[in-house]
């Protein structure tokens, strides 16, 4: 980790609900590094922290597990890192990010993170499970 650099870290209920207070707490701890709720670093991490909490328990949820939730300030590198984890070793996310149907329902979840991220992609976690990260540029 860079010396200049702030984290944060927490688990969550695999359910609706702890996708919300993920994201509640994702911009709460933004806003403690300098980042106000209406800035568009805050809103874009906000987004981008929803849409992977989502995708881990609606895609992720494996029974009895939580999911965990990371943020990582590097002040001097000028970004922010995102990581979401789950237990779900078997569904894992494309390695770009998937087209969707304009009239589709769903689908749209990575696309924005494509769109709104530095870069994003996903690791295996040991033991079990993979980690969904992406970064977001400061400036």
């Amino acid at each position: 980790m860079a010396p200049n650099a702030r984290t944060f870290a927490a688990q969550f209920a695999s359910t609706t609900r702890g996708a919300r207070l993920a994201r509640r707490a994702a911009v709460r701890c933004v806003e403690e590094w300098g980042h106000p709720p209406e800035s568009d670093a805050s809103c874009t991490v906000a987004l981008i922290v929803g849409e992977l909490a989502a995708n881990a328990v609606r895609h992720g949820r494996v029974p009895g597990r939580d999911f965990a939730l990371s943020l990582t300030l590097d002040a001097t590198a000028g970004v922010i890192r995102i990581e979401v984890a789950d237990a779900a070793s078997d569904r894992r996310p494309p390695m770009t990010a998937p087209s969707c149907h304009p009239d589709g329902e769903s689908g749209r979840g990575l696309l924005l993170v494509d769109v709104l991220a530095r870069d994003w992609g996903w690791t295996p976690r040991r033991p079990v499970g993979k980690t969904v990260w992406a970064e977001v540029s400061l400036s």
